[in-house]
């Protein structure tokens, strides 16, 4: 242990973390620097919980429980935290996901989607009457009646296949633009709030790896 005074550790909390060994280390809920290497590589060795067998796969540590622990194994150490305060802490078996049954989860689900989306869109433009629509302004602006799908419905059908390209910013497997897509940005905002309200639930129940 070093005899060095006033040693200040500098710990950035992650809010979610998935691991898939059974314990848990300091240097799996976040990153860290310090001016002192040994300790440092000290504290990321502190084992704060271990995952047993049949209880649930998801723990909350609180970061006074972290501190708590480095403070006791360095005294001497100041632990100044600039990331979450609690961190949700996951064990997931990799294993578990592969194989066919996840391909054809994959299927279903894009099935879904497709299909989905298409009923929705169809279901849209029948609501509004798109057909009746169209046979006006066509009508309107050459003086006959529409007779059927012309220019006016296949420039709206091009159309809306680029606005839903551009707006979902993929084309394949490949981006048009470095900004992240709608339904990314989606579902960060919904990630996020599940890990807060898992937390809070956790903190409510008196499930939270806290400090005595």
């Amino acid at each position: 242990m070093s005899t060095n005074n006033n040693i200040t550790l500098y710990f950035k909390a992650e809010q979610n973390v998935e691991l898939q060994s059974e314990d848990v280390y300091i240097k799996d809920i976040g990153k860290m620097i310090c001016a002192d290497a040994n300790i440092l590589a000290k504290v990321k060795t502190i084992k704060l919980y271990h995952f047993k067998k049949g209880e649930r796969k998801r723990q909350v540590i609180s970061m006074l429980k972290v501190i708590d622990e480095i403070e006791k194994a360095f005294p001497n150490v100041t632990v100044e935290n600039l990331g979450e305060i609690d961190v949700l802490v996951e064990q997931i078996n990799v294993d578990k996901h592969k194989g066919p049954v996840q391909a054809v989860k994959i299927a279903f689900v894009s099935l879904i989607s497709f299909f989905g989306t298409a009923f929705t869109i169809m279901a849209f433009h029948n609501d509004i009457g798109i057909n009746e629509v169209f046979s006006k302004l066509y009508e309107m602006v050459t003086g006959q009646a529409g007779d059927g799908y012309g220019i006016l419905e296949i420039a709206y059908s091009i159309g809306l296949a680029v606005g839903i390209t551009v707006f979902f910013n993929h084309i394949g497997g490949r981006r048009i633009t470095k900004d992240p897509t709608p339904i990314e940005v989606e579902m960060r905002v919904y990630e996020s709030d599940v890990n807060k309200a898992l937390i809070e639930t956790a903190d409510r129940e008196g499930k939270m790896i806290d400090v005595d």
